[in-house]
């Protein structure tokens, strides 16, 4: 299992739920193809799967 994952955003939060808008938010995503390493955690794969259709998710 990876010690960190990429998270890269790749569909916009226009038409998303608010819930939604503050969880990319909260991710440390802000622009379009924005990316940040998070540690891999149950907290961080609970929101991930929250936005799984906004976002991509590599292991590192």
């Amino acid at each position: 299992m990876a010690d960190k994952i990429k998270v890269t955003l790749v569909k916009s939060t226009i038409s998303a739920l608010p819930k939604h808008k503050k969880t990319v938010e909260a991710l440390g995503l802000g622009k379009l193809n924005s990316s940040n390493e998070l540690p891999n955690n149950e907290a961080v794969k609970g929101m991930i799967f929250q936005v799984k259709h906004l976002v991509k998710v590599e292991e590192i």
